[in-house]
């Protein structure tokens, strides 16, 4: 967890759902047989009135905006604060461990790094 960051919980129940640069959308089919999209992380009531299923929101946080804060150019939200940073793991969490060496559950950039490159 980051201090700060969306991973931090208490820094994700502050921010409005918002799903406003949309790359992950979902697509689906209105009933006027057009296609819509959706996504999980944008507000519940939206979600649910595309066809949504309200268990699939619980927990999602917009990676879109996230991962772009992540990269040094966070959004203003109509709040008027920046989107925060997101740390993931992504489906790797699993193989997490072999970056940390014995004994040691943290491990740092230049550990990845040196994993990856067989050193």
């Amino acid at each position: 967890e980051l201090a700060g960051s969306l991973t931090d919980e208490a820094v994700y129940q502050q921010r409005r759902r918002l799903c406003d640069l949309s790359f992950l959308r979902q697509p689906y089919r209105r009933e006027d047989g057009k296609i819509g999209y959706r996504c999980p992380a944008e507000p519940v009531a939206a979600y649910v009135a595309k066809g949504g299923q309200e268990e699939d929101t619980v927990g999602r946080k917009c990676l879109c905006n996230a991962l772009i804060a992540n990269v040094g150019m966070p959004q203003r939200l109509p709040d008027g604060t920046d989107e925060q940073c997101l740390i993931t793991l992504g489906d790797d969490l699993s193989e997490i461990g072999r970056f940390c060496s014995s004994g040691n559950v943290e491990f740092s950039a230049a550990d990845v790094v040196r994993v990856l490159l067989g050193a």
